[in-house]
């Protein structure tokens, strides 16, 4: 995997991570393969990163991604004009940190460390990748999500700091970057998703 072996030569200290971040880059494949979905999930920083996974997967990212000719035919016929040569053609990804309307009636009816899980029960399937980052490995919220993510047949990717806290319990693969404050973890968790999402799309995506 091209980025995922650049980023090894980049910063050898992640060299221990790199059979998990293949399996997770393997896992993602998979669950496109199959019409399925990645969701992410996290608190703080790693809300914002959430979100950052997603807007690498739902457009181009390095790659250009045209449309498929008969799909951009058919928007084209659609809109009366020629739009599909802007698009791209997206990786389906959902951040659960997005639905504010939702969230907040979980929190208020059933409590905030099942924002995430209860979002998963109306919209994780068999197939799909569950993606939660915490930088303490801690976050109940996230561990919940990945509870009802297995439940349903989906496989869970963690992203925390160097223990893995309660998430290296619950998730089906680890990616604990060799720090431990939050900053620094974070710092960690940025080149590592990026050469994921990079993979993912390279497999997709030849030009």
């Amino acid at each position: 995997m091209k980025y995922t072996s650049q980023l090894m030569q980049d910063r050898p200290e992640l060299l221990p991570l790199q059979e998990n971040l293949e399996k997770a880059v393997q896992a993602a494949v998979q669950c496109y393969q199959q019409g399925g979905t990645i969701f992410t999930c996290g608190n703080g920083g790693s809300a914002a990163d959430s979100e950052h996974i997603v807007g690498e997967l739902l457009k181009g990212f390095l790659k250009k991604r045209p449309l498929s000719p008969d799909v951009a035919q058919r928007i084209n016929e659609q809109a009366g004009a020629d739009i599909a040569c802007r698009l791209q053609q997206g990786l389906g990804a959902v951040s659960l940190v997005s639905f504010s309307a939702a969230q907040t009636a979980v929190i208020n009816d059933l409590g905030a460390d099942l924002m995430y899980a209860q979002q998963l029960t109306g919209l994780c399937k068999k197939g799909d990748v569950v993606i939660g980052l915490s930088t303490s490995g801690n976050a109940a919220n996230v561990a919940n999500a990945f509870y009802v993510a297995r439940a349903l047949g989906a496989t869970t990717i963690a992203m925390t700091g160097r223990t893995g806290g309660k998430l290296r319990e619950v998730a089906d693969i680890l990616l604990n970057v060799p720090a431990d404050e939050t900053p620094r973890i974070q710092e960690y968790h940025l080149p590592v998703y990026h050469a994921f999402c990079a993979d993912v799309e390279e497999h997709f995506f030849q030009v």
